[in-house]
């Protein structure tokens, strides 16, 4: 690699919302910027979650510089616990005290805390690294103590947005100051803008906290009941607002959630948060109040079955459940794929007798996510030469795209990266690589990678059309059938039903007749029972179950 150059290769976050995740390598080293997760959606059956393929990362571990953290969200950080298992001992990483208080969280649980090095840095700190200098830049986002980055880079000024948004008078924090951006840019500009696109479809500017937290404050107003709010419990900033407005109601704050528990008490340890007077854990016990005075802070906001909002609707939790007259505040945006289970919660909290608020009823959630005249400010400001969008779906890249040629960015300088597709810059030119296979990988369990496409085909068809076993005990020397052939099927049929009875029986004629013809070879009677069976179901029964012949020998 020739000294000036840089090279950035996407291993996630190009093409989906999630698993955001660069590699970038110098001649001096190589430096990864965040390392996160994404949830799985409808295809991914039984996946628990959704991480990059470390194969780019392993091959320059030995030259590893450190990893970078813009800020403390699981699609930024979910998935170190994966890579860690993969690098050397001693890696440093990277980020603000909160975001490494979540990373440590995160290690200690899995006893390897010790393998790394945390390093907290502030808006002060400058970085060499792999012969970089990388600047944090404060940002307002949905996390306290998110940052951009301006890099310093062989090949020139780099800016990374992170997740940001503008909010000209945060309830907490620095805020996002466009002018820092534009001061590290420089009088003519920054080389490279990597710039957040998840918002960039939706018009104008992006709601701000302080209008959130006048809706939740008129809801407290009016509320005659309890109050029930779910939200993100990264989301430190809200939940100080709840905390705030109950102090001021007279209403006591009772919390139900392990990661919810978790996030207090870690921001409280960073003085992030201020808890209220009176405040209680509902697996510690909840006080004896009326609904007037009560405020439950839960986590389910997106609808998962073990969350506490879900058992509180089903009937599964110890402690809490809804209630006639009770307002359920929905505090947080869906996320693509959970609208199913969202909506059959709110249904179910309605048959109960709860009034739900969500977002497209009032404003109780304000996207931490910049909205496209945001957008249009970080362009302006950073004034990139080249310019790729990160951080969406392909359909996000492209609006984004078209954003910064309508702000004077060159059209042939706007590139829209894929996951895998290196990008190499020097001082005075650039260049796409060809495009590395990259193939996320799949945790399912204590499994790492050992679920793909055929697991899954697989997963589908059991889904859709069953499956049926077929079991037969052989005499390993004369051939002939000791017990079976016996039939079982599972998901595929009602084999008690009348109208069903017969297909199993002529399957059990079917396999019988292979018996015959694959006399005395095992591995060509299981393939044939397994075609005929597939191809008589689907004759009679347009259904194509799965197939599987067990045969012992004795």
């Amino acid at each position: 690699m020739n000294s000036r150059e840089l090279t950035i290769i996407p291993l996630g976050g190009l093409g989906e919302i999630g698993l955001n995740c660069q590699l970038w390598e110098t001649a001096h080293g190589a430096v990864m910027l965040d390392c996160g997760l994404m949830f799985p959606d409808d295809g991914h059956l039984g996946v628990d979650v959704v991480i990059p393929s470390f194969d780019a990362v392993s091959r320059v571990k030995d030259k590893l510089s450190g990893i970078v953290l813009t800020h403390g969200h699981e699609d930024h950080i979910g998935a170190l616990p994966w890579l860690v298992r993969e690098l050397n001992k001693g890696t440093r990483i990277y980020g603000s005290g909160l975001t490494l208080a979540f990373v440590e969280q995160k290690l200690r649980e899995r006893e390897i805390l010790r393998w790394v090095t945390l390093c907290p840095v502030t808006a002060d700190t400058v970085l060499n690294l792999a012969d970089m200098d990388f600047h944090f830049l404060p940002v307002c986002h949905s996390i306290p103590e998110g940052f951009g980055l301006g890099v310093e880079t062989p090949a020139g000024r780099i800016v990374h947005s992170g997740d940001f948004k503008i909010d000209p008078h945060p309830l907490s924090g620095p805020g996002t100051d466009v002018q820092i951006f534009k001061n590290f840019a420089g009088p003519e500009g920054a080389r490279l803008l990597f710039s957040d696109s998840t918002n960039v479809m939706r018009p104008g500017r992006s709601l701000t906290e302080r209008e959130v937290k006048k809706s939740l404050g008129r809801l407290f107003d009016t509320a005659a009941g309890r109050i029930i709010i779910t939200l993100f419990s990264s989301h430190i900033q809200r939940i100080q607002e709840v905390f705030d407005l109950a102090e001021e109601h007279g209403r006591t704050v009772v919390i139900s959630g392990k990661s919810l528990a978790n996030n207090i008490e870690t921001a409280c340890g960073l003085k992030l948060l201020n808890l209220p007077s009176v405040f209680f854990n509902a697996n510690n016990g909840t006080p004896n109040l009326p609904n007037h005075k009560l405020v439950l802070l839960v986590t389910g906001a997106q609808g998962e079955p073990l969350s506490s909002l879900s058992r509180m609707v089903l009937g599964g939790h110890r402690q809490l459940d809804i209630r006639q007259g009770d307002t359920v505040v929905m505090s947080s945006r869906m996320i693509p794929g959970n609208a199913r289970a969202i909506s059959r919660l709110v249904n179910e909290m309605y048959r109960l007798g709860a009034e739900v608020i969500y977002e497209d009823i009032d404003a109780v959630h304000a996207s931490g996510h910049a909205h496209s005249e945001e957008l249009r400010d970080m362009l302006l400001a950073v004034r990139p030469r080249i310019f790729v969008p990160v951080h969406g779906e392909y359909q996000h890249l492209v609006k984004h795209g078209r954003l910064a040629q309508s702000c004077g960015v060159a059209p042939e300088n706007i590139v829209i990266l894929e996951d895998g597709r290196p990008l190499t810059l020097t001082r005075t030119s650039f260049r796409v690589e060809a495009r590395k296979m990259v193939k996320h990988t799949l945790v399912d369990g204590k499994g790492v990678g050992d679920v793909g496409v055929a697991v899954l085909r697989e997963r589908r068809i059991l889904g859709g059309e069953g499956m049926v076993i077929v079991v037969l005990v052989m005499d390993s020397a004369t051939g002939n059938i000791i017990h079976g052939p016996e039939i079982t099927s599972k998901g595929f049929i009602f084999e008690q039903h009348y109208s069903y009875s017969y297909v199993l029986e002529d399957a059990k004629c079917l396999v019988l007749d292979e018996i015959e013809t694959a006399y005395g070879n095992t591995q060509r009677l299981r393939e044939n029972i397994r075609s005929t069976l597939r191809k008589f179901f689907k004759r009679v029964l347009e259904r194509d179950p799965v197939v599987v012949a067990i045969i012992s020998e004795i």
